[in-house]
């Protein structure tokens, strides 16, 4: 930091102490704890009877505020980046929870590409496994002590979803893509939202203890969807309605002008050390949290900003056109903020809307797509083989009377018809040999980023 902050344009520097800015996690495990309470219904009584008072208890949670909060900081982030062309730097007692939220949800925002699939795994990757987020202990996957659980990731998830429900053509992956995925957080079989590090996975795979008859055990990687789902499933991840970016011109690319570089967590050093020493080793972490979390704070002065400076940011923008491939700021305010309902509600049936929801609409432009390709085929049928009519539809949609508002994880009845997208992880296993031998290895997908 001594060597950059005196270089151009490395000069303007804000820093923001995300720990005295933000909850706690022992407050984001409360508030979530309780909000986890009000979909544990066993029968229709219990659900009528919250139902008289939802509001109320949704609110007495302070869930949807966190995730307010935590949006509310990526805004007033993204308006030192791209207003005063300022750079941040986030500080945090461990700079692996809070830092990973903010600095991937701006990211998020103000670049295209981390909209994508492929973007926002690379973004995962570097900012979350490589950057050293406590999984193990943040999931408390191994049952030992509730004193380290915290949702951090989850948290990321639910403020992404606010931006997908809100910009749906923004985005490559849909909400049962972030669905899917909080669900392999807790499926013990991936390697990718397991280990509190990576130098802990490489300890943890080289040693005697997983040991088979065929030589090493080898975790699977997250990101190989035909684990988990067959092709048709797959489709659902898919957003058939992402407004896609043009690719510039190789004359245009020359004359972009230059952006200073949005680095914004400080783990990120983590990759260029050695896999055999480790970042966050136990001998050096008190030292490594006393240098970056207390004393950075005092070699950089942080300059203040006018009250109004975020609302009149937050307002300008608004007031303007949407480009879906520039810079999207969440709605924060009053009931903008939703509640995930297809991850929360999806096994309750009372709160099920049959033959309604955002997927009867879904259908009604998938056939609408349908008949434009058909269209397209007969005006054009010697690029017929270049279309096909089954590119983004699904048969379960062909009578959305028949699906629920939840939907691919329910349907119009309870139990006699099977989920379209299943939630066992386990049904693949048996018929797939080879699948112990992929390893979870990190795959820089970041491409052109300009």
């Amino acid at each position: 930091i001594y060597k950059t902050i005196s270089k151009p344009p490395y000069e303007l520097l804000k820093t923001d102490d995300l720990s005295s800015s933000l909850p706690s996690l022992q407050d984001i495990q409360t508030a979530y704890t309780r909000f986890k309470q009000l979909f544990l219904i066993d029968n229709s009584t219990d659900f009528w009877a919250t139902d008289l008072k939802w509001f109320s208890l949704l609110e007495s949670t302070n869930w949807l505020e966190i995730i307010r909060r935590v949006l509310k900081k990526a805004i007033e982030v993204a308006e030192c980046l791209e207003r005063q062309h300022t750079n941040v730097l986030l500080i945090e007692e461990s700079a692996t929870d809070l830092c990973c939220v903010i600095s991937s949800l701006v990211q998020v925002m103000m670049d295209s590409y981390s909209r994508t699939k492929s973007g926002f795994q690379s973004l995962i990757q570097k900012e979350w496994v490589i950057g050293g987020h406590s999984f193990l202990d943040r999931c408390n996957h191994l049952h030992k002590s509730d004193k380290e659980e915290a949702p951090v990731f989850l948290l990321l998830l639910n403020c992404v979803w606010q931006l997908v429900q809100q910009y749906p053509p923004a985005f490559e992956f849909t909400e049962t893509y972030l669905t899917v995925l909080s669900d392999s957080l807790y499926v013990p079989i991936f390697s990718t939202f397991f280990f509190n590090s990576q130098h802990q996975k490489d300890t943890t795979m080289s040693g005697e203890t997983l040991k088979t008859q065929s030589g090493s055990f080898r975790f699977l990687t997250v990101w190989d969807w035909s684990v988990q789902f067959d092709p048709k499933a797959q489709a659902f991840l898919n957003n058939p309605l992402y407004a896609e970016k043009p690719k510039p011109d190789k004359s245009q690319r020359k004359t972009a002008r230059f952006k200073h570089q949005r680095q914004l967590s400080l783990p990120l050093t983590q990759t260029k050390s050695s896999t055999k020493r480790g970042f966050f080793r136990e001998e050096t972490d008190h030292l490594i949290k006393n240098i970056l979390g207390k004393r950075i704070g005092k070699l950089i002065n942080s300059s203040d900003e006018p009250p109004n400076s975020f609302r009149e940011f937050y307002d300008g923008w608004h007031s303007k056109p949407v480009d879906y491939h520039g810079l999207l700021l969440p709605r924060i305010d009053g009931p903008e903020i939703k509640v995930w309902a297809q991850r929360y509600l999806r096994w309750i049936p009372e709160a099920q809307i049959h033959g309604g929801g955002a997927i009867a609409t879904a259908a009604k432009i998938l056939d609408l797509m349908e008949e434009v390709q058909r269209l397209q085929v007969k005006m054009d049928e010697e690029h017929s083989h270049a279309v096909s009519g089954d590119v983004y539809s699904s048969p379960m949609l062909r009578n959305c009377a028949r699906l629920s508002s939840l939907f691919p994880f329910a349907l119009f009845q309870r139990q006699s018809i099977k989920p379209s997208l299943p939630t066992s992880t386990w049904k693949d296993l048996e018929d797939e040999d080879d699948l112990v031998k992929r390893d979870d290895e990190f795959v820089d997908l970041s491409g052109d980023m300009s």
